[in-house]
């Protein structure tokens, strides 16, 4: 197989057929037919796939961190686990540790924050919450936890793609769900289906009632009246040139403004925040707030400049202290350095570990971000170890995990128990 068709079976249909395209990558590195990747000092510890939305199965995420020259990576899919298997043992293939993870928005209804924005661009008193460091042997019971909550999730999908449809059919455009949204996922398999997907089917539909690009730009601004940022509206003009990025870039477009236009509010598919904390503590699991923070310019051109948390960051700190939260997760690049030395205080000040990844869901983003080369930053290296360890750690015995009753009476300081526990992975 030559090596393109090869690259191309990174992102085969079977997990098996993946897999196995990547051995044979790693064997025609190690003899030198391919060459070795860089390598570097980053991380990402919120790499996306096709088990949520991503143009990356597990495997294919795994050669482009390894290609990239990230020293770890990790997997963290919307309402899904299962890619995690496949993830672990593409980074046993090519020698890289990983760590696995799950992201899912909780109800805030009943905290201090019931009301306001938090970080979720489309609905108040919703949030994104991540799960950290999962120990293997829970994610079977994490699958079934997200199972009933993906079911509710597509009948509001549905329901979504229905009110697409009444927007759209003027323009000779109609979304049905089963037939044009479900496809590009992996739903069948334990994967989850999210506006992104939505919004990509309706891409491909517009792509294909209007094929030339300057045809879509006039259908957005002119028929649909979305506003387009002069950044987005020439990519979608130069979508003859970036193919690969086209429909993405459109995307992008109709997610940040047409989204609020068929949204309809999440309620019964996001778990109430006290379940989230306690199915983490029951596992093992390394519970993690996402901060937003106010958006200016936005990296993947599907936020809009908007305001978030920072201007009750001291109160949704303490409410997220009092619910029983492990740590706060942050990007890098998405925030000034005034948000984050912020943002950085106040973990320190109330005994937060401190998670850094940069959401990878789009191919015109890099795996590496440039940001974390910053010597404020040094530390999330440091971080993403301690995940690691324990991962291992608690996959093993729970006792043994980053936030247990053990670990934490054995060493009270935070700081220096991620010290200890990065120490101890296993790299």
């Amino acid at each position: 197989m030559d090596t393109s068709k090869l690259i191309d079976a990174l992102n085969a249909e079977t997990r098996e057929e993946r897999l196995d395209a990547l051995r044979e990558v790693k064997a025609r590195t190690d003899a030198g037919e391919l060459p070795t990747p860089e390598k570097t000092d980053y991380v990402n510890n919120h790499i996306h796939t096709i088990y949520s939305f991503s143009p990356y199965s597990p495997t294919k995420a795994l050669y482009m961190a390894w290609q990239a020259g990230l020293k770890t990576a990790g997997i963290m899919d919307h309402d899904s686990i299962a890619g995690a298997r496949e993830f672990i043992e593409a980074g046993e293939i090519i020698g890289m540790p990983t760590t696995i993870g799950s992201e899912c928005r909780v109800s805030m209804a009943n905290t201090a924050v019931n009301g306001k924005k938090i970080n979720n661009p489309d609905q108040s008193s919703v949030a994104y919450c991540a799960m950290h460091g999962i120990p293997h042997q829970f994610i079977d019971e994490l699958d079934a936890f997200f199972e009933g909550y993906r079911r509710h999730r597509n009948l509001r999908n549905l329901h979504m793609c229905r009110r697409i449809s009444e927007l759209t059919a003027p323009y000779g455009i109609t979304l049905d769900f089963k037939q044009d949204v479900l496809p590009l996922s992996c739903a069948w398999e334990g994967g989850s289906v999210t506006e992104r997907h939505i919004t990509f089917a309706l891409a491909k539909k517009i792509t294909a009632r209007y094929p030339n690009p300057a045809d879509v730009v006039n259908f957005l601004e002119n028929e649909m009246k979305l506003p387009l940022s002069a950044k987005v509206r020439a990519q979608i003009l130069d979508g003859d040139k970036t193919p690969q990025f086209y429909e993405y870039d459109i995307l992008g477009a109709l997610k940040s403004n047409m989204v609020e236009q068929f949204y309809i509010p999440a309620t019964d598919e996001c778990p109430d925040v006290t379940e989230y904390i306690d199915i983490c503590r029951r596992c093992g699991i390394i519970s993690a707030y996402a901060y937003l923070g106010d958006v200016g310019d936005s990296v993947t051109g599907d936020k809009k400049t908007q305001k978030f948390e920072d201007d009750y960051l001291d109160l949704l700190i303490s409410e997220l202290k009092r619910l029983g939260f492990n740590a706060i997760t942050y990007m890098p690049s998405r925030n000034t350095k005034e948000q984050l030395q912020r943002l950085m205080k106040l973990c320190a000040d109330n005994g937060f570990f401190e998670i850094s990844g940069e959401d990878i869901n789009s191919p015109r983003q890099s795996f590496i971000c440039k940001a974390m080369a910053d010597p404020m930053f040094a530390h999330l290296s440091e971080a993403t170890y301690a995940l690691i360890g324990h991962e291992q750690a608690a996959t093993a015995s729970l006792d043994d995990g980053l936030f247990s009753a053990k670990s934490v009476a054995a060493e009270p300081s935070i700081k220096a128990r991620v010290s200890a526990m990065a120490a101890k992975a296993v790299k």
